[in-house]
């Protein structure tokens, strides 16, 4: 069967990145999203195990002493983390994954996981992502000219992505989106052990 593809997804906030991924899972039933690990609360119609698996401050921090997590970070107190082990499972379950993270999370599973394909999402322009977070309605100028900041710190990381894909029609990115899946599944190296009755076929009879 082979192993799966572990396919990570970036993006400031703003440029559409969740959206992409929905839409992305929606169309590719062989795609999961992986589940993080986070020590905040649940929200309203969240479920443990499904939407993030819940752990306490404490259980958090022993399982990062021990390693546990691919990544992780610290956001307004709260931790959030992948663990490896999950990861490593369901790729060697041969399930192809999504991993949807930060610029430093990407950066730390790239260490661990040389395979990981990269996937960065950039708006059309920075005043279209300027005009997208104060269409949100819900942040007052001082809040959005942070986001702002913060998101174009974020843009200069594109360099250490392997695809850039500009969500200016969405139906167009999600489409960019979905090819690059379909690129990475035809690559010899995971196609070899896929199709190796019929590549030892070819071989054996030349």
């Amino acid at each position: 069967m082979g192993e799966g593809l572990l396919f990570i997804v970036s993006a400031p906030s703003g440029a559409g990145k969740t959206s992409l991924v929905k839409a992305l899972l929606e169309r590719d039933a062989e795609l999961s999203l992986s589940v993080s690990c986070t020590t905040r609360q649940a929200r309203a119609g969240e479920q443990d195990g499904i939407h993030y698996h819940f752990l306490s401050q404490d259980q958090f921090r022993q399982e990062l002493a021990e390693g546990a997590f691919l990544e992780h970070a610290e956001v307004f107190g709260n931790f959030y983390g992948t663990r490896e082990a999950d990861v490593r499972a369901c790729i060697a379950a041969g399930r192809d994954l999504v991993l949807e993270i930060d610029w430093q999370g990407a950066r730390q599973v790239r260490e661990r996981f040389g395979a990981a394909i990269s996937i960065f999402v950039l708006p059309p322009s920075i005043q279209a992502l300027e005009q997208r977070l104060r269409g949100r309605g819900t942040d007052s100028d001082d809040i959005i000219a942070g986001r702002m900041a913060q998101a174009r710190d974020e843009m200069l990381h594109f360099g250490e992505y392997d695809y850039l894909v500009v969500n200016d029609r969405f139906e167009m990115a999600l489409d960019v989106l979905a090819a690059i899946v379909t690129a990475e599944r035809q690559r010899l190296s995971h196609q070899r052990p896929r199709l190796a009755s019929l590549l030892g076929e070819i071989e054996s009879n030349h």
